[in-house]
């Protein structure tokens, strides 16, 4: 399976530019192979689009989701892209799951980051959504979620040997312990791959770390994004990998809960 992390500079409030640039970044992808495309954390509206999340709220199934639908099937490449999520009244913090014109597939961030994503987004309860592609079993989350151990051994514990992990990670002086550390971390003590898709630049909101990166089961990068500029990173995921993981560091089969 040959996964796509796309590294990305989306301009805050201007959804039709940022499909655009996930389009090229998919085409792209393409040619190289790749079954899917990982965009980052609120690709489409763009992280820091601020009180202008809610009028660009949409549907999973909205124009979004139509468009991506179509460079999915031209493409043969299933994308995963945030977005701000409107059902009824309520907007969430939403990644969703294109792969042709089938369903859309969308998670729900559980871990809502500062007053800035509390005072735009309502928080879903955590939960394990699971999707299977190419031949493999694909968990996701959404940045803050991550960090929360108990997240992705959730995810672990259902099944998935990916976890997708879009993000929207700012420039700190812990962003590098974060993507370089913590990740290969939950990949190495839950035996799975972990995806994670950041933004890079600014808008006039936030500035980003960039770091997007997927780390291996054993812990190693299999590919890794600098922290400045957009980047498309693609690596070949081997489920053997997985599964002699699994063997070698047997932490679910050896957890004991009190």
């Amino acid at each position: 399976m040959r996964l796509a992390v796309y590294q990305m500079e989306a301009k805050a409030g201007d959804v039709a530019a940022n499909l655009a640039s996930i389009e090229s970044a998919v085409r792209k992808a393409a040619t190289q192979g790749a079954n899917l495309l990982v965009a980052p954390e609120l690709a489409l509206p763009g992280y820091g689009a601020g009180p202008a999340m809610a009028e660009l709220a949409e549907a999973p199934d909205g124009a979004s989701w139509r468009r991506l639908a179509v460079v999915s099937g031209e493409t043969g490449v299933a994308i995963l892209a945030g977005f701000a999520e409107r059902a009824g009244a309520t907007v969430y913090n939403s990644a969703l799951f294109v792969d042709g014109d089938k369903p859309p597939v969308v998670y729900r961030k559980s871990h809502l980051y500062g007053p800035y994503e509390r005072g735009l987004f309502d928080a879903e309860r955590p939960s394990a959504r699971i999707l299977e592609h190419a031949g493999m079993r694909f968990g996701m989350l959404i940045c803050y979620d991550v960090e929360f151990p108990e997240n992705v051994r959730r995810l672990a514990k259902a099944g998935a040997q990916v976890v997708l992990v879009p993000t929207a990670l700012p420039a700190s002086d812990h962003a590098d312990f974060i993507a370089r550390k913590m990740i290969p971390v939950r990949a190495f003590e839950n035996q799975l791959f972990v995806a994670y898709v950041n933004h890079c630049g600014a808008d006039a909101r936030f500035a980003y770390a960039g770091l997007s990166g997927i780390a291996a089961p054993d812990g190693t990068l299999l590919a890794a994004a600098g922290g400045t500029g957009e980047d498309l990173q693609i690596a070949d995921l081997d489920p053997a990998a997985f599964q002699q993981a699994a063997e070698q560091n047997p932490y679910l089969a050896d957890l004991r809960l009190g």
